[in-house]
């Protein structure tokens, strides 16, 4: 899974990263490598990982990249399991990986790039925690992040698949988190707002509080430190998500009447 096959030995915490060759991913890699981490990289592109953490000059002996789809469960549980073999049981686990397609779901064949998005947004997450629940509960110490979104709190025109995905990271991490209560292995529960990624960055609409990869990274880590089990990002989309959560049915239709949708994934190809 990975091109470095020797064992890593490193006395740096290891933090456990999955769509790591881009955006957030990539952003929370150097964040954690600079305050002074090693890092499990997870990436469909491996190849191109690897030559990231070279331009970095990442030190060899606090890195390794394995090279995964996120979107197969198998694939998923080989590159945690090869992290285990290679590097140990990681500290903090961080399920990032995802993808935002728009859909129409009166179009048949939007109904393949909804269930991609589901696979890759909501089963990926189970599938990244999956390798190293029983081992961290047998340790008594982890943390498992789940990289959600503030889209998951209500639907949204044309977001049906990313939407629901989210909603569904939500839900899957908070069952996981009651489940876990007593282990003292905590599940942390991540809601961006808008961050500037190759994921929004054609968004045909505005995007208030839009924060840069690295300003996203950094509050991801204060939040992961403190072990938050719900942490919206940044604080004034918490305010919006609270609002957002609390409203009426009958209120949220209105306010979203005439939004400009999500494109149609299958439209831009």
């Amino acid at each position: 899974m990975s091109p470095k096959q020797t064992a890593i030995s490193s006395r740096a915490p290891l933090v456990y990263i999955t769509g790591a060759s881009s955006g957030i991913g990539q952003a929370l890699a150097r964040h954690y490598y600079d305050q002074g981490w090693s890092l499990a990289l997870v990436a469909r592109g491996a190849q191109a990982m690897e030559q990231w953490a070279q331009s970095k000059q990442l030190d060899t002996q606090r890195y390794a990249v394995y090279q995964a789809d996120i979107s197969d469960i198998d694939s998923a549980c080989a590159a945690g399991q090869a992290c285990l073999d290679q590097q140990g049981l990681p500290d903090i686990v961080i399920a990032n990986a995802g993808i935002s397609w728009g859909v129409d779901t009166s179009q048949r064949e939007d109904l393949a790039a909804m269930q991609q998005v589901l696979a890759t947004n909501t089963m990926g997450v189970a599938a990244s925690f999956q390798p190293f629940i029983a081992p961290m509960v047998a340790r008594g110490s982890g943390s498992l992040v789940g990289v959600a979104s503030i889209a998951g709190i209500r639907g949204l025109p044309g977001h049906g698949a990313y939407c629901a995905s989210k909603a569904a990271v939500i839900a899957y991490c908070e069952s996981l988190r009651t489940e876990l209560k007593a282990s003292r292995v905590a599940v942390v529960t991540l809601l961006p707002g808008y961050v500037d990624t190759p994921l929004t960055r054609n968004n045909p609409y505005s995007m208030p509080f839009l924060l840069s990869p690295q300003e996203f990274a950094r509050h991801a880590y204060r939040m992961i430190e403190h072990k938050a089990r719900y942490a919206i990002i940044p604080w004034q989309m918490a305010l919006i998500g609270r609002v957002m959560h609390l409203l009426p049915a009958f209120i949220w239709d209105k306010a979203v009447e005439g939004r400009t949708r999500k494109p149609r994934h299958l439209s831009e190809h």
